[in-house]
């Protein structure tokens, strides 16, 4: 008689938490960082309060999401940055050719602007998220040939830059995490996280519309072209 590993167990009811629909699109929609509503994540998958509220214990008590109370409104988000990565990396999964068309003009813009550059939890992605990695890559500031790490210089860099590095926790200064629309990895870690706050709180980025999309400003464009030689064309 053979003894079935108790991981199996475990594994099975974490992916049959991932395995719905509409638990599916509140990951997605959490993967921007942020804390939503229940009813603001109601209206984002298309469902009554009420479903989406046993949904959302369902997620909370397997560990994928944190939730908070303030007076009447219960927040939620993505439990930590593993959970965020275990979701990027399971949508980086989804071949190309399988994803849903666009229904209207509206979500066609939406999904352009979504794979020109987005937040990935808590760092940058899409094409934006691609051309920054692949700059500090080319000026010797990141390697990428055993797992991504930042060098001397790329350690040199961020203090000249004024963006500081969280390093007292067990989280990687520098990870790579698979792209889903591009395809390729984009930098995440401490690095990123501290790359992407950086760029919104300095205003070289910001948010548009309710997804996880950000464009680049004028100024973020100035931006990273002196510290890093990104020109325009590849943030388009």
């Amino acid at each position: 008689m053979t003894t079935r590993d108790p991981q199996a167990t475990s594994l099975a009811r974490l992916a049959a938490l991932f395995a719905d629909e509409t638990r599916a699109a509140c990951l997605l929609a959490l993967l921007d960082g942020r804390a939503w509503t229940a009813g603001e994540l109601a209206r984002h998958a298309g469902v009554a309060a009420s479903t989406l509220s046993e949904h959302l214990g369902r997620l909370v008590a397997g560990g994928l999401l944190a939730e908070e109370r303030q007076g009447r409104h219960r927040y939620v988000r993505l439990a930590d940055a593993r959970v965020a990565q275990l979701v990027e990396d399971l949508a980086a999964q989804v071949a190309p050719g399988t994803a849903v068309r666009p229904r209207n003009l509206r979500e066609s813009s939406a999904g352009s602007a979504m794979a020109r550059g987005r937040t990935c939890y808590d760092h940058l992605a899409g094409r934006l998220g691609i051309a920054v990695t692949d700059a500090l890559t080319a000026r010797g500031l990141l390697q990428q040939e055993t797992g991504f790490a930042l060098t001397d210089a790329g350690l040199a860099w961020f203090e000249s830059a004024g963006i500081g590095l969280d390093r007292r926790g067990r989280r990687p200064l520098a990870r790579a995490c698979l792209d889903w629309t591009e395809r390729r990895p984009h930098l995440a870690g401490v690095a990123g996280a501290a790359l992407c706050r950086h760029a919104l709180e300095t205003g070289w980025c910001v948010r548009i519309g309710s997804e996880r999309a950000v464009k680049v400003t004028a100024s973020g464009e100035r931006a990273l072209f002196d510290l890093l030689g990104v020109e325009a064309a590849a943030l388009h």
